[in-house]
This record gives C-alpha cells, sequence and structure tokens, in this order.
C-alpha cells in the first residue's frame, strides 16, 4: 500500500510541475503576443510593456503555487529533518518571491 501511495505521490508532483511549466510558458506566449501587438498595431509602448507584464505576472505566480505544491507533497513521506529545512527554505523563497511579483503587479494596475 506504501508503495502505491508513493507513487501516486510522485505522480502527483511530476503533474504538478508540468502544469508549473506550462503555465509559465502560455503566460510568456501570451505576453508576447500581447507586447507585439500592442506594439505593431496601437504603437503605444508603455501600454504594451504594461499588458504583457501583467499577463507574465499572472503566470509566474501561478506557476509558483503549483511548484509550492509539488515542494510540499514531495515531503509527504517520512520526511526528515533535512527535508523539512529544505522545504521551508523552498516555501520562504517562493513565498517571497510570489509576493514581490503580485506587489509588482499590483502597482502597474494603479498606474
Amino acid at each position: 500500500m506504501a508503495k502505491v501511495i508513493s507513487a501516486l505521490n510522485n505522480f502527483i508532483v511530476n503533474i504538478c510541475q508540468i502544469l508549473a511549466m506550462v503555465v509559465i510558458m502560455i503566460g510568456i506566449f501570451k505576453a508576447l503576443i500581447i507586447y507585439l501587438k500592442d506594439i505593431l498595431l496601437t504603437k503605444k509602448a508603455f501600454n504594451a510593456l504594461k499588458e504583457s507584464r501583467l499577463e507574465i505576472g499572472h503566470a509566474f505566480s501561478l506557476g509558483l503555487a503549483f511548484l509550492i505544491g509539488a515542494s510540499i507533497l514531495k515531503t509527504i513521506a517520512a520526511p526528515s529533518w533535512d527535508d523539512i529545512g529544505q522545504l521551508a527554505a523552498i516555501i520562504a523563497i517562493r513565498t517571497a518571491l510570489n509576493f514581490f511579483l503580485l506587489r509588482d503587479v499590483e502597482s502597474l494596475f494603479k498606474k
């Protein structure tokens, strides 16, 4: 039974990591399309930059959330203190990145 749970956990961790990659890649492509469309059609560089940064910021934020979830799931099965410490550091770094990223995105809305 433990092997089944471990295999299922590994599968879900891999899915979370793949989803993070997909979300970030789609965000990058959408931001690029928004930027190029605005630059080529409307010639408004500031708006193009602002809109593309918002799109990529949201994608990075969601991608980081998936990666935090994957990191938590990795340490579910019999973690050592070293694993818990590494998880805490990873979550702290990713949460800080997400906080500052969202703060930057929100500041773009106010402009």
